[in-house]
């Protein structure tokens, strides 16, 4: 999925509940250089938000361990986002993505990977037990015209 950014960003952050919110502004305040609707923007928001909760809470568990975020704006529009850790890692990449499953307790609903999928054009997913895991997201922002004044 590589091709020559026209505009990045890289973050770095402990693996804090907090920082979620954090990253999602982060990624919406970047993409709004790219004119979204307001409707690309929430789901580029939501996506951050699923993507960087799971590293929070499947990658560290039981520790504090670092989230690393980056956006880049890259030819014909499209924005990709990408959420790495060095955490436990996914045993079987295939089947977390499937709806409804988690590692996570009861209190956690298994949609993450659903819900990436379904915002964003393209998701790859991968992972290295005890390593980590890379999710990389693809969005075409679609361009509008420019009123004129």
């Amino acid at each position: 999925m590589k091709s020559k950014a026209e505009n990045y960003i890289t973050v770095e952050f402990p693996s804090r509940s907090a920082n979620e919110g954090f990253a999602r502004g982060v990624v919406a305040c970047f993409a709004a250089q790219m004119d979204p609707t307001l409707n690309e923007l929430e789901d580029i928001k939501t996506v951050v938000s699923e993507a960087v909760t799971n590293a929070i809470v499947h990658a560290y568990p039981a520790t504090m361990g670092k989230v690393i975020l980056k956006a880049r704006i890259c030819p014909g529009s499209v924005l990709e986002i990408t959420v790495k850790d060095h955490g436990k890692g996914i045993p079987d990449v295939e089947k977390a993505r499937q709806p409804m499953y988690t590692t996570g307790g009861e209190e956690r609903s298994g949609m993450g990977f659903t819900i990436m999928e379904s915002f964003m054009d393209k998701l790859a997913v991968k992972s290295t037990p005890g390593r980590g895991t890379t999710v990389v997201m693809r969005k075409k922002i679609a361009t509008r015209l420019k009123k004129q004044g």
